[in-house]
Formats: structure tokens, sequence, C-alpha cells
């Protein structure tokens, strides 16, 4: 049973603390772990905004710049940048620095809530047992391309990263909810990747198998909440496998997307967990969506997830769009937080417009969350909203591929 606290904790405007969470808690921007120096030039704009319809949950939204330049400051070198309001992420990349197929780079980043931990089992947030996380650290990533003349890369990435977690009650902290302790967490991460996703909203072709694994290490580990009722691990190793299609059809211009994703830890607690549920697409590096349930609503120790979006396009030029999505997860949870039952799944329901320009877009979803546990028993309802906005060129490397598998088909526009 969770227990609760009547006297939350007052300490600082709760309004200004939550609109900056709502704006850019969450995130800690995707694009922070890549695996591999990104050489096109970018200029990005994303904003996302996902909310249940109905019960009271964690809300999940994202805005931030992603600016992407190769050749600077010289050549030979990238810098990326993401912004977001209270977060900044950078990597400085230096192309064949250890060899013609091996990339350094070096980053260094920190902001607010970046690492906030949000509460829910059984379905009810528990505000009085969520808290923010703050932090900033840096680094240093390898990156290789085993297959230079092959037309799909399989790149491998080598990562240590430095970040400083400070932890601080929101002001419905519950007055006898003990924190856990400020410190640096180090993770170590190896990878392997074969093809890629670029950063774009929807983008026309796509297609991606990589797996990964984790060591993250705490220097203070130890017992935090009530009563010291819960446990932060000294280690947690983490197992993480993805294999994704994104595709468009020649004639139709149906977009479709289908996913498998799954992962395991060793000596899982809260903070090394998986978390399962909503729908916006750069909250993390591997969004793991459910239509309908509330934003990182599940806790994973271990998990297997298939999911799938089906896009009509329709109107006088194709700008608009209708989405059909679902996802299915069987799930084992973190030890005091889930809900009865393995399986989970979701269905959504959702319009999309493109400008003529191509500059932007927008995606809307409503989802219906079938296994979401809620106080009137089971089916969460909830909404979320994605757009993009492009300063950059239009021509990415997506685009140009699929404009050569048009003309190898003899498909005009």
């Amino acid at each position: 049973m969770k227990t609760s606290n009547p006297q939350p904790q007052q300490t600082r405007s709760g309004k200004a603390a939550h609109l900056l969470a709502g704006l850019a808690s969450m995130m800690f921007v995707s694009f922070a772990a890549q695996a591999q120096i990104d050489p096109a030039p970018r200029q990005l704009l994303h904003l996302g905004v996902n909310a249940s319809l109905t019960d009271p949950g964690p809300m999940g939204a994202y805005a931030f710049y992603y600016w992407n330049m190769p050749n600077v400051p010289t050549t030979n070198e990238v810098l990326r940048l993401v912004i977001a309001p209270v977060y900044v992420d950078s990597e400085l990349g230096f192309q064949h620095l250890l060899g013609e197929h091996t990339d350094l780079a070096v980053g260094a980043f920190g902001g607010l809530y970046a690492n906030s931990y949000q509460e829910v089992d059984e379905g009810r947030w528990y505000k009085d047992q969520s808290f923010d996380g703050n932090g900033g650290g840096a680094s240093v990533s390898v990156y290789h391309l085993f297959n230079p003349d092959q037309h799909i890369p399989l790149n491998g990435v080598l990562r240590t990263r430095f970040n400083y977690e400070s932890f601080d009650t929101t002001d419905t902290t519950g007055n006898g909810f003990v924190l856990p302790e400020n410190q640096p967490f180090i993770t170590y991460r190896a990878g392997l990747r074969w093809g890629g996703k670029e950063p774009m909203l929807g983008p026309v072709l796509g297609m991606e198998i990589s797996g990964w694994y984790e060591l993250e290490q705490r220097t203070s580990p130890g017992g935090y909440g009530y009563g010291n009722d819960r446990e932060l691990e000294r280690a947690s190793q983490r197992f993480f496998g993805r294999a994704q299609l994104n595709y468009t059809t020649l004639e139709s211009k149906h977009y479709i997307v289908f996913g498998l994703q799954g992962g395991g830890t060793i000596n899982a607690d809260r903070l090394s967990a998986y978390r399962l549920g909503g729908v916006l697409p750069y909250t993390k590096e591997f969004p793991l969506s459910i239509p309908g349930y509330f934003f990182q609503e599940l806790s994973a120790q271990s998990f297997g997830l298939a999911y799938g979006t089906y896009t009509i396009p329709f109107g006088s030029e194709d700008q608009w769009s209708i989405i059909g999505s679902g996802a299915a997860a069987v799930v084992d949870y973190v030890d005091g937080t889930g809900q009865p039952g393995a399986f989970n799944s979701g269905v959504g329901a959702g319009v999309g417009y493109s400008a003529p320009s191509q500059r932007w877009k927008v995606m809307t979803l409503a989802g219906y969350g079938i296994q979401a546990h809620r106080e009137h028993g089971q089916g969460g309802y909830s909404f979320g909203l994605a757009f993009q906005y492009n300063f950059g060129s239009l021509q990415y490397a997506g685009m140009k591929a699929y404009e050569q598998l048009e003309n190898m088909h003899s498909v005009t526009r």
C-alpha cells in the first residue's frame, strides 16, 4: 500500500515550477545520445504535449531547438546544440580523429528538471512521492562506422557520461518524504546501430536495428522515501534493443511505422526503470509509447513492446492526413509499482497537417489505454500533439532517398 502525506511541503512557487516542468522537464532531449555524429545541417523547432483527458496524471511536454552545424568551428568538426527553455545539451564532434572511419565527440549538458521523477502506481499519481531532478555534466563518445562501402550504415558507439544529479521537492512532495542524496551518476554505454532515423517528425523513410548495453553507477546509493521504504541501487545494468521501420508507399503515399522494442535491467530501481506510456516522439532517445496511458506511467524492470502507426493522406494536395496508432506491451514491473496484469495495450486516432511549403507540420492523437488502471476501472484517455518547424534545408537525406525510389519506379508526383 502507498502512503500519502496530507500536508505537502511548500518550497517555492508551485505554479511557476510546474509550468517550467511541463515545458521542459521531460526533456532532456533525445538527441543527446545519437549513435553517430549527425552529418547534415539542421535547424528544427520541436514542440509537444501529452496529457490525460480524464484522470489526474503526469503530463509529458517538450520545447526545444535542434541546431546541427557541420564544419563548425572548423573543417571536419560538427557542433550540435539542443536548446530547451531550462536545459541545454551540446556536443562537439571531431570526424576521423581516431581513424578514417572513427570519430570522437565531447559533450556538455545541464539544466533543470531533466531527472525529475513522477510516482505512479495502479494508475494513481502520487504527487507526495514525486520530486524534481536537476543536473549537468559531460560526456565522451567514440563512434565507428563498420561498413563504409554499404548503403545502410552499421555504427558502433562507446560512451562515458558523468552527470551530477541534484534532487528537490516540489510544492506537493510530502513533508516526511526523504529525497535521494545528491550525487554523480556515471554511465557507460556500448551499442550497435544498423540504419537509423533522422530527427524529423514523420520522416518519409527510416530503418533501424540496434542493441545497447548500459552500466549506471551511483556514488551514494541507499534508502529514501517514507522511512527509507525504497532503495537506490549502487549500480544498475540495462540491456535494450529496437527494430523499427518508417516507410511511405510510392503510389498512395500512405505512411507506415512498425517497431519492436525490448529491454531488461539487473538491479532495477525506480530511477533506472524503463518508463512506458504516452505518445510523444522526442521525450527520450527511445520513446516507449502506449496511447491512452499517462506519460511514463509504467515502471518496468523488463518489457517487450510492439507498436505501429498507419497514416492516410487526403485533400487536394494531400496536406491533411488521418492517423491510426496502436501498441501492446508485456511488462515486469519494478517492485512497489505497477498494476494488475502484465499486459498493457492502447489505440489512438488523430489528424495531421503539413504546410504547402513543407516548412512545418503538426500531428494530433487521441488515445485510449485499454488496460490502464483508473479509479473507475480499466480504460484511460489521453491527447497528444506534436509540432515541427524546419528553419533549414528541406532536402534531407530521407527525402533524397525517397525521390530516388520514385525515379527507380517511374513514379511522378
